[in-house]
C-alpha cells in the first residue's frame, strides 16, 4: 500500500511539473509567426529569450527586435556588428552572396549559410546608406550602436534591407532555444560560417 500511494505521490508530481513546463512555455515563450526564419524556425514554433541579453547582438546569433519605427516583433539572425563593412552582390547566377568585412578593415568573406542557397531565387543588391537594398552591391560601414540583420529564408524576410540599420537598444534579447514543439531540436541550427570571398565589390580597399 505505501508503495502505491509512493508511486501515486512521484506520478502526481510529474504531471505537476508538466503542467508547469506547458505553462511556462506558453506564458514566457514567445510565438514565431510566418516563415522568414525557416527553416531555423518554423510558423507556430515557440522560442525562449536567454536572461539578461536584452541591448545585445552577437554575430550569427538569432535576436527578437523591433525595427526602427515599428512596433512588430521581429525574430531576425545578426550578420553585421558595429564598425563592420556589409554587402549583398547579386546576380541571376549567384542571386545572394552576403559580404562582410569585420571591423572595417582587411579581408571581405562571405557569408556562407546552406538555408540561404537552398531557398534565394530573387535578386537584389544591398547596402544603401541607410543598409537598405540599392541598385548594385557596395560595402557599407555599420554605425555606432547599430546591426544588420537577415532572414534565413531571404526571399520572405523583411529584414535591414526593408528597414535598414537595427537599433541595439531595440533589441529584446537572444534566442536562446526553442521550447515548443517539443519533437523538435531545442538548439537553432544553421549557424553561418565565413568563406574567404575573392570577388569584386564597391568600397572594399583600406
Amino acid at each position: 500500500m505505501n508503495a502505491r500511494r509512493a508511486a501515486g505521490a512521484v506520478l502526481g508530481a510529474g504531471v505537476l511539473l508538466c503542467l508547469l513546463a506547458a505553462l511556462a512555455v506558453t506564458s514566457l515563450g514567445v510565438r514565431v509567426d510566418g516563415t522568414s526564419m525557416a527553416p531555423t524556425l518554423q510558423d507556430g514554433d515557440r522560442v525562449l529569450v536567454a536572461p539578461r541579453s536584452a541591448g545585445e547582438a552577437r554575430r550569427f546569433d538569432v535576436v527578437l527586435l523591433r525595427a526602427t519605427g515599428r512596433d512588430a516583433l521581429l525574430i531576425k539572425r545578426v550578420i553585421g556588428l558595429p564598425g563592420d563593412r556589409v554587402a549583398i552582390s547579386s546576380s541571376p547566377e549567384r542571386p545572394f552572396e552576403v559580404l562582410l568585412q569585420e571591423r572595417g578593415r582587411g579581408p571581405v568573406h562571405r557569408v556562407v549559410a546552406s538555408q540561404w542557397a537552398a531557398q534565394v531565387h530573387r535578386t537584389g543588391a544591398c547596402c544603401g546608406p541607410d543598409g537598405t537594398r540599392s541598385a548594385r552591391a557596395e560595402l557599407r560601414a555599420v554605425p555606432e550602436g547599430a546591426f544588420f540583420y537577415l532572414g534565413d529564408n531571404p526571399d520572405l524576410s523583411d529584414d535591414s534591407r526593408a528597414y535598414g540599420w537595427g537599433e541595439l537598444g531595440r533589441v529584446e534579447g537572444r534566442v536562446g532555444l526553442r521550447a515548443f514543439p517539443v519533437s523538435a531540436s531545442p538548439g537553432l541550427d544553421n549557424r553561418p560560417v565565413l568563406e574567404r570571398w575573392q570577388g569584386l565589390v564597391e568600397g572594399a580597399g583600406p
